[in-house]
């Protein structure tokens, strides 16, 4: 049984966005957020999106009855619209304490096939919606003055090295850029008591990267140029969401935190 200092030392305070809040690990990293304190937890995604994962967000809602859980369809790319989800999750909870940013496409496009349309939509979704839901979110928190709120970015592996064997350019240079992103804004909202960090998950176990063909190949492909020889559980991104947005993680700012099975070590 763990110590009582060492389960406040991972409490998580306060109300909690996760944008692409509906997928499979938005969705998981919500559970693990309510499990250890979370007040309220608000759900950002597309609208279908939503709709087909209200089930599982009946079941967060059951399973926490303490806290308020509900979803609000926000298309990441629109300033207006995650303006006004910011106050329809003020207006609903008070205040918002922390953000987790896992919206975001992939593309699997030869560089020399790919369209500027593809290119943008990529960027657009993964870092330029990033930035908006970010800024977004860290104006209410500074407005809130009370400080002890954080901002997690989802970057990726592919923000430090190629991969292998699928061609996603649009996707590894948007990828880096949050990175990058991070850091700029970890410099600039410490002042307001906000702490700006991401996360580099390695190729994890989801639906998006299921399937037969070439798919499966590459899926070996990952498995076998991974130390630990397989790809991530869902779960296992949700200790380091923990960890930023609680107290354990008060002196972690400008971080990105990699959690591969140790993929980028070769």
């Amino acid at each position: 049984m763990a110590d009582g200092r060492a389960v406040a030392r991972f409490a998580v305070e306060g109300n909690v966005v996760i944008s692409g809040g509906a997928g499979t690990l938005g969705m998981s990293a919500a559970r693990a957020l309510l499990e250890h304190g979370a007040s309220g937890c608000c759900l950002w995604d597309l609208e279908s999106t939503l709709r087909s994962s209200q089930s599982d967000m009946l079941a967060l809602a059951k399973d926490f009855p303490k806290a308020r859980v509900f979803g609000v369809a926000v298309d990441v790319t629109d300033s207006t619209a995650v303006a006004e989800g910011i106050q329809s999750v003020v207006q609903t909870l008070g205040s918002i304490e922390h953000l987790f940013c896992f919206a975001g496409i992939v593309g699997v496009v030869l560089a020399m096939e790919m369209t500027d349309v593809q290119w943008r939509k990529t960027l657009d979704v993964n870092t330029t919606g990033a930035f908006i839901c970010a800024q977004a979110a860290a104006r209410q928190m500074a407005k809130q003055g009370k400080g002890g709120c954080s901002i997690t970015l989802t970057a990726s592996i592919s923000a430090h090295r190629v991969n292998y064997p699928q061609p996603q350019v649009a996707y590894n240079v948007s990828k880096a850029a949050v990175v990058a992103l991070k850091s700029s804004l970890a410099d600039e909202w410490a002042v307001h008591g906000i702490r700006v960090n991401s996360i580099s998950p390695g190729y994890m176990d989801t639906i998006l990267n299921a399937g037969d063909g070439s798919i499966q190949l590459a899926r070996e492909s990952w498995a076998t140029r991974n130390p630990m020889g397989r790809m991530g559980a869902v779960g296992e991104l949700d200790g380091v969401c923990v960890l930023l947005a609680s107290r354990a993680g008060s002196y972690i700012n400008g971080a990105d935190m990699v959690i591969d099975g140790g993929t980028t070590v070769f």
